[in-house]
């Protein structure tokens, strides 16, 4: 059984890199300074977060119902995997008025959530 890869040094912090491959099966080995990909920075519960976010096709709501989380919850942790990612998550106020439209017809938020975000601007 494989171990989950730890990402970080547990001595000083600073982020491992990988050195080998290895097949499991016939055993072929490719040695290199390989980088782990920006996800493998995300802890086991942001990735499962990131998977529900998916499979709900990045509607809030479904979110929100497959988690049984707010609407503020759902931002609150998309913002700080998109920091995590090495992005900068837009401020309130930069959020467009057509696209707080957009996601209340789709059914992403609610009315009240609209006007929040609106009212934030």
């Amino acid at each position: 059984m494989a171990i989950e890869a730890i990402t970080l040094c547990p001595v000083c912090n600073e982020t491992l890199r990988i050195k080998k491959l290895q097949c499991p099966r016939c055993h072929t080995t490719i040695e290199n300074d390989f980088a782990f990909s920006k996800l493998a920075a995300l802890s086991s519960e942001q990735l499962q977060f990131v998977e529900v976010f998916l499979t709900c096709r990045g509607n809030i709501k479904e979110v929100e119902k497959e988690l049984s989380i707010s609407y503020p919850t759902v931002r609150g942790k998309l913002n700080e995997i998109v920091r995590i990612l090495g992005h900068e998550p837009k401020k309130k106020n930069e959020v467009d008025a057509k696209n707080v439209v957009t996601m209340l017809e789709n059914g992403e938020i609610s009315a009240e959530d609209a006007i929040k975000l609106l009212k934030d601007k």
